[in-house]
């Protein structure tokens, strides 16, 4: 209804121009959907038809279903994702519902065209019990070659990911928490080389225990990070406590080297890096508290952890979640070329070497442009799904899940 009255629709015989202030550029681009279907071959006559649809489609589902592997070559399998939310946690908006997220997910369909050139569909489940997901998704399966999970409440967002990782043969991606890893690790990385450092000699600390913060810990260990302590709203995550959850407490087990217990502050007292995935206000004193050229990078959206204007005054290079600062951490740099990347090869499922591949790659896009104010590329940069899509499938090659 509130679309209806900021903008009428096109065919109610209002004026565009008498619009006025009540005129919402937002709901003018949403009218309708953002995205369709086309095909990719013509339909001019009954010859055409004949070999698009009956009896020339005939030959080739029996070809297929006598060598099941024939169908990446002559279906768009092997071209498309399904973009899988159940609307539990979108955005900062939270637990909207599916058909509330759907806006998201159909620009998440077209920021995989635009970006990497990959197909995708939005799929929005009215099921929240992780079983139900799982089942639903391993059905929906043989329509494509690659899985996306978008915005799924943590912790269930862990077990879903993990369960259809072992039941299906294509790959299963949750962004939340993925991309916002591999992207990070990327900037983390130039920001390091630009302040003559390497990530071995760094200790961070991660403002957020969800997904995003659970995934980017796991990815700068890997990497090789000096020390990493994450912190949740009840203080730092360490073995000494009782109320951890599994994931929580798997956290515990790979992070916090410096055995570190307490609040946020105590962990950010001499950080050489702030990283920021939860929301919240961190104060200004704590901030003050880090190291010398410490390395902020505060990406809740759209209020920061730590003010650019705050974090400027302590560190030598500021990220953000958002567009209107420089360094976005955004997810966009990196889920287009994995994917790509993946299909190209018909990989069975993305690697811990592959993201690493991935956020390699993308740092080196700008590895010989580094400033403060560019340690990571922009979306917009033509370099960036390139590079990822030739890491990632060479790195999928290197570790066996490549299938051609």
């Amino acid at each position: 209804m509130a679309a209806e009255i900021v903008n009428p629709r096109s065919d109610s015989g209002a004026d565009d121009g008498a619009q006025g202030e009540f005129f919402d550029p937002a709901f003018a681009l949403h009218r309708g959907g953002k995205m369709e279907i086309r095909a990719t071959v013509p339909v001019r006559d009954r010859d055409d038809l004949s070999l698009a649809y009956t009896p020339g489609v005939a030959k080739v589902c029996s070809a297929i279903a006598e060598q099941p592997g024939l169908v990446h070559d002559y279906t768009w399998k092997s071209q498309v994702v399904a973009v899988v939310t159940d609307g539990s946690a979108v955005l900062g908006l939270g637990d909207i519902g599916p058909e509330a997220s759907l806006p998201v997910m159909e620009g998440k369909a077209i920021l995989f065209k635009q970006f990497g050139g990959v197909d995708a569909v939005p799929i929005a489940l009215d099921c929240r019990e992780v079983d139900e997901i799982v089942e639903t998704v391993v059905r929906l399966a043989p329509s494509f070659g690659g899985i996306n999970l978008e915005d799924i409440s943590a912790p269930r967002c862990f077990e879903v990911e993990r369960k259809l990782q072992e039941r299906l043969d294509i790959p299963v991606f949750h962004d939340d928490q993925h991309g916002t890893a591999v992207v990070t690790l990327a900037a983390l990385r130039n920001a390091a080389r630009l302040t003559s450092r390497t990530l071995g000699e760094l200790r961070a600390v991660i403002s957020g225990a969800g997904a995003a913060g659970v995934a980017i810990a796991r990815i700068l260990v890997e990497a090789g990070i000096g020390d990493v302590a994450v912190c949740d709203r009840k203080g730092i995550v360490s073995p000494d406590r009782e109320d951890l959850t599994d994931v929580k407490r798997d956290l515990a087990g790979f992070t916090n080297k410096a055995g570190l217990s307490g609040p946020l502050e105590t962990a950010l007292d001499g950080a050489d890096v702030f990283i920021g995935v939860s929301g919240g206000t961190v104060p200004e004193p704590a901030v003050a508290k880090m190291a010398k050229n410490a390395l902020i990078f505060a990406m809740a959206n759209p209020t920061p952890e730590i003010h650019p204007d705050v974090a400027h005054k302590y560190a030598a290079v500021v990220a953000t979640g958002r567009s209107d600062y420089p360094n976005q951490i955004n997810n966009v740099l990196a889920f287009p070329g994995i994917f790509a990347g993946a299909l190209q090869v018909r990989a069975s499922r993305i690697t811990e070497g592959m993201k690493l591949a991935a956020a390699e790659a993308l740092a080196a896009v700008v590895a010989d442009e580094l400033s403060a104010e560019c340690v990571i590329p922009s979306p917009f940069d033509e370099r960036v799904a390139p590079a990822v899509t030739a890491a990632v499938a060479a790195a999928a090659r290197a570790e066996g899940v490549a299938r051609r």
